[in-house]
């Protein structure tokens, strides 16, 4: 198989862990450019794949006005910024791996898919649950017949009250106007994963939720906006002082400190803690998207499935049950659970298997979906990729359907996404 060569654009946290497949496999992938307007992740990425001085940019649309000098773009940026650069690097003939979601806007997502369409070119998109050796055993077994016709499915996603706070309450994904709806930024992950446990169309949805508790209304007596200044802080469960400068202290500097600051030092932390937004009070910031969401679904077929995406449990993997007419699948992320109706026995699976996908993160996905992307660009092969402009378009459209639904509280056509 050829090497490929990516051009990076948004070198923060997931446009480096992409990039880091190049260090894995340097015959198969290579690093020569990236568009980062923050000096220390440009630089880092410059220096840990020796890019080239002409091909290093603060912004994204000098790179897109410079003729194509790489095979494939992989756009990490923030969720808003997603739709321009996806349209431009298409028409200039890269391929597209595309971070989720398409983009926070309806409309925008239709331009990204007709763009890429018209180019000709491949895309991926971030939904690396697909990607992982569970889904795909798990998926195997339902494909097979194993439990007879699928007849409903019910999927948890367990965000988990610390990176509620991390990422939904004080993090980029706070507020609609800096990112996205919570459904689309967090669980679009989740709609696309059932609509393709199931192989078929979404046809109406309805769904329920809301800002609950992280608000000013329930912020506790004697509180301040910071933690650092905060007298009940050692009361609450979400203190940023605990959890960042404890995790600094047990010698764990990575995600999700690392977002915080360059500086991992303790001093470092407290700064960023003391000026920045991740030091505030959970119950004074300017988040505005949900902390709970039920989402209710109809398929082709009459089929059904139930999406419950909520703050309030201890962080871990997401858990499923898929019943069928001749047994039942429960899944954890890593375990799978089949009864057989017929034999009234259970049998258990463990998926999980040494590899280099397990350094990775979302179970192995993350790596998986780079294998599967270099791999479709270096031998054309379109059918590598799990995540297409078509697969995608349909689960997004689940998504604004779903949030359509909630706020207008009624039931929601599902557009097809063709």
């Amino acid at each position: 198989m050829k090497q490929i060569t990516m051009v990076i654009i948004g070198a923060g946290g997931r446009g480096t862990g992409y990039a880091n497949f190049a260090t894995l496999h340097p015959d198969q992938a290579k690093v020569v450019g990236v568009a980062e307007p923050r000096e220390f992740w440009r630089q880092r990425l410059v220096h840990d794949h020796a890019i080239p001085a002409r091909n290093v940019f603060e912004d994204w649309k000098p790179l897109a006005r410079r003729r194509r000098f790489a095979d494939a773009a992989l756009i990490c940026t923030l969720d808003r910024m997603h739709a321009a650069p996806a349209i431009a690097l298409a028409r200039k003939g890269y391929h597209l791996l595309l971070e989720k979601p398409m983009a926070p806007v309806e409309k925008d997502c239709w331009r990204v898919a007709r763009a890429v369409r018209k180019a000709g070119t491949l895309m991926a998109v971030g939904h690396v649950m697909r990607y992982t050796d569970y889904t795909r055993q798990l998926k195997g077994l339902v494909d097979s017949g194993l439990i007879g016709d699928v007849v409903d499915i019910q999927h948890l996603e367990p965000v988990g009250y610390w990176h509620q706070a991390h990422s939904f309450v004080r993090g980029n994904f706070r507020n609609e106007a800096g990112s996205s709806f919570m459904l689309m930024a967090k669980s679009c992950h989740d709609l696309d994963w059932i609509s393709h446990m199931m192989g078929a169309r979404c046809l109406k949805v309805s769904s329920f939720g809301g800002l609950n508790h992280f608000r000013k209304e329930q912020q506790p007596a004697g509180a301040a906006d910071r933690c650092l200044d905060c007298g009940v802080e050692p009361a609450c469960p979400y203190s940023a002082r605990r959890f960042y400068l404890g995790r600094v202290a047990r010698g764990e500097t990575g995600w999700p400190v690392d977002m915080l600051t360059p500086d991992l030092s303790a001093e470092g932390v407290t700064k960023a803690l003391r000026d920045g937004p991740y030091g505030r009070c959970v119950y004074a910031c300017d988040n505005d998207v949900v902390d709970d969401q039920v989402v209710s679904m109809l398929f082709e077929g009459g089929r059904t499935a139930t999406f419950t995406m909520t703050a309030f449990n201890r962080q871990r993997d997401r858990e499923t049950r898929i019943f069928g007419t001749r047994g039942e699948l429960y899944g954890n992320g890593r375990t799978i659970e089949h009864f057989d109706f017929l034999t009234e026995k259970t049998t258990i699976i463990d998926t999980q298997r040494p590899d280099v996908a397990d350094d990775y993160g979302h179970g192995g996905g993350d790596y998986r979906l780079m294998q599967a992307f270099v791999g479709a660009v270096a031998t054309g092969d379109a059918s590598k990729i799990l995540s297409g402009v078509t697969e995608t378009l349909a689960s997004h459209l689940m998504v604004f359907a779903a949030e359509k639904a909630r706020r207008k509280g009624r039931v929601v056509d599902v557009p097809p996404p063709e």
